[in-house]
């Protein structure tokens, strides 16, 4: 089992023309330790902010953030070892031309032997129903396929969590369904932000994020449910900003 801790973590940025650094987020202490959790909140919450704080994307300004034991800021190297991050965007991390040299291109740190890293991306690939497309430009695909193709280099490396923004978002019905289907079947530990709030009801647990601080935190049905009423009511005033 995974355990990923946030303490008293607050995340600042400069700001040009402005004295005062922008607050993403602010007093977020998390455990975080279930199979499967989602993350739901408006745009500009401050979701990403805090799903880039799991794999050091992001540096928290105050507090810390450790994964199994290792600070994101001292043992970077180590949390993202652990720790795969997949974008809203699968064109956003996807760099190689085509599907195959991606996957190889994850692998080229822990397999030396271009045989054997060619040999383990086919397989990798051929999982998740890609190897057919292996050779054909990123471009050619669907979006499904990209996020499917996104996900494959990630977890060819096979990370012990894998953390999701919004990996949904630019799919549609069907391919939605290709990717809920494909990350229910996964092994590892999944924290996901989606705006797919049925999505977020098979979770484990949910956290809803609002203005910079975590608002809610347990079941997904409750966390929905205070979702719904947080963008039912007026907006209140004096809030953190965030993004």
């Amino acid at each position: 089992m995974n355990t990923i801790i946030l303490s008293e973590v607050a995340v600042r940025v400069a700001v040009d023309g402005s004295p005062a650094p922008k607050t993403l987020l602010q007093d977020v202490s998390l455990d975080l330790t279930e199979q499967r959790i989602a993350v739901i909140g408006a745009n500009g919450s401050g979701k990403s902010t805090l799903l880039r704080l799991l794999n050091g994307l992001v540096a928290p300004s105050e507090g810390t953030v450790s994964v199994n034991g290792a600070d994101s800021l001292r043992d970077v190297r180590q949390v993202r070892s652990q720790v795969g991050f997949v974008f809203t965007d699968p064109l956003s991390q996807l760099v190689m031309p085509t599907g195959r040299e991606d996957v190889e291109l994850s692998l080229r740190r822990s397999i030396k032997n271009s045989k054997e890293r060619t040999a383990r991306a086919e397989a990798v690939l051929e999982r998740f129903g890609l190897l057919d497309l292996a050779d054909q430009s990123i471009y050619e695909l669907s979006g499904g396929e990209r996020q499917l193709l996104a996900l494959a280099a990630v977890l060819a490396v096979n990370p012990g969590v894998l953390v999701l923004d919004e990996p949904s978002t630019l799919l549609d019905l069907r391919n939605r369904e290709l990717l809920r289907r494909t990350l229910a079947g996964l092994e590892q530990q999944i924290i996901m932000s989606t705006h797919d709030l049925d999505l977020a009801l098979e979770a484990d647990r949910a956290l809803v994020v609002d203005c910079g601080r975590i608002v809610f935190d347990g079941g997904t049905a409750d966390a929905v449910e205070h979702y719904r009423a947080l963008c039912a009511a007026e907006p209140a005033q004096g809030k953190v900003e965030a993004t």
